[in-house]
Formats: C-alpha cells, sequence, structure tokens
C-alpha cells in the first residue's frame, strides 16, 4: 500500500484545511517546493497535489506553483483541483503530472470522463467526495444529488481505473478513517481504492492495509507530526 503526502495549494502556499473549510485553513509553509522535496527526501513515491483555488473557482489556478514542484521533484505527481474541460485536462498533463484527478466534472458531465477515460486511460482518476454518504462537489461547497456508492458503481462503468475516496467529515480532524465505508468500495473486480480523510496513527494505515486499498492520501497528520512518514513506510514494508 502507497502512502502519498498531500500538498494543498491555495494563494500559492501549503495549507490544509479542516472538513474541506476554506475559512478553517492552516498555513504550513510558503514553500510548496521545499515541502514536496522535504516528503521525498523521507521517502514518498508520489505526492498528492491539490490546487483549492482551482477547485473553488472551477479553473486551474496554482498552475505555476505545481510546475515548479513537477520539475523539483524526481515521483510522479497527481493533480486535482479546477480540472473541469478536456482543455484542463490536456494542460495538466502537458505539464508533466502523471494523473489527473476528476471530481466536480464525473457528476456535471460523466461522458466527457468517458472520452478522457478513452484518451488518457489511467492517467485520469476520478475523485469522489463524500459527506454522509453524498457527493460533495466544487471544491466540497455544494452537495450533489448523488450518492458517493452510486458515482463510484457509474464511473466504473466508463472505464475509470482508480477512484478517490475522501470522507470530508473525516478530513483533516486528525480522528481515524471511514473504515466501513472505504472497504465497501473495495470490490475484487472494480477500481484501485485510495483512501483519504482522517488517518493519524500507523495503525490506521494498518488497518487500512487489510480492508485492501491500493494507497491512501494523508496530510495533516504529516504535517503536524501525529505520523511519521519514514516510520509510516518502515511499518508497512
Amino acid at each position: 500500500m502507497e502512502i502519498i503526502p498531500a500538498i494543498d495549494l491555495k494563494d500559492g502556499k501549503c495549507v490544509r484545511l479542516y472538513q474541506g473549510d476554506f475559512e478553517q485553513a492552516t498555513i504550513y509553509s510558503d514553500d510548496p517546493v521545499a515541502v514536496a522535496r522535504q516528503w521525498v527526501a523521507q521517502g514518498a513515491t508520489r505526492l498528492h497535489v491539490v490546487d483549492l483555488d482551482g477547485a473553488r473557482s472551477g479553473r486551474p489556478v496554482n498552475t505555476d506553483a505545481v510546475l515548479t514542484i513537477v520539475h523539483a521533484v524526481d515521483v510522479p505527481i497527481q493533480l486535482g483541483g479546477g480540472l473541469r474541460t478536456e482543455a484542463d485536462i490536456a494542460a495538466a498533463l502537458a505539464l508533466g503530472v502523471a494523473r489527473v484527478i476528476l471530481g466536480t466534472v464525473a457528476v456535471q458531465n460523466p461522458s466527457l470522463v468517458e472520452r478522457l477515460v478513452s484518451q488518457f486511460g489511467d492517467h485520469i482518476i476520478v475523485g469522489v467526495d463524500a459527506q454522509n454518504g453524498q457527493v460533495a462537489i466544487s471544491g466540497w461547497t455544494t452537495l450533489a444529488h448523488f450518492q458517493a456508492t452510486d458515482l463510484v458503481k457509474a464511473m466504473t462503468h466508463m472505464g475509470v481505473q482508480r477512484i478517490i475516496y475522501t470522507d470530508i467529515a473525516r478530513d483533516g480532524t486528525l480522528t481515524e478513517p471511514n473504515y466501513q465505508t472505504t472497504a465497501a468500495l473495495v470490490q475484487p473486480t472494480g477500481p484501485a481504492i485510495i483512501a483519504s480523510g482522517g488517518v493519524s496513527h500507523i495503525d490506521h494505515l494498518r488497518r487500512l492495509a487489510t480492508i485492501g486499498v491500493e494507497a491512501v492520501i494523508i496530510g495533516r497528520a504529516l504535517y503536524t507530526g501525529a505520523v511519521d512518514l519514514p516510520a509510516a513506510l518502515a511499518a508497512l514494508a
């Protein structure tokens, strides 16, 4: 199981939100590139970068910061936030990111997702972000009339090979992951599941590994020191 450190960009800075609330943002660094290099130096094999401003505005905003991170580290980057059009996705991949994450567009324009998967294959990931089982879009500012499980099924039929599942109520809270819902999404013939939200202890990672998720995204727990990345990697080795 892969551990993927998260780098959330807001106004060009590295921040973490509490339950996706833009009004509850903690700035951890003015230099996202230094943060990216730190996680790679500690053993990260992939980074999860989110353009929070882009997610809220509906278009990429922190492109310069993303490009700088891509050039600064030698591990693959997966990028999400504000990627709503075919041109957005093509431009993101042209920056050198390995994977792009589609969230809002999966709800609002699923036919585009199907077309992009046909064109780019496993470079496309769908992010399913849920509040009490209901999908949230537009930077988690709007609840869609869609259940997370139904969205995963729809994306699976379209050929999506990888899903990031985030429980918004757990995100940034340092409580624990939503094991039950996450486990329900892991199916033998379904897409690979990447878990996100709530990790605050290495034991949480061990339990997620037994569930069968492909990877776990960790944000606040790494920044606060609740989880030590080298120790977590060693524990799962």
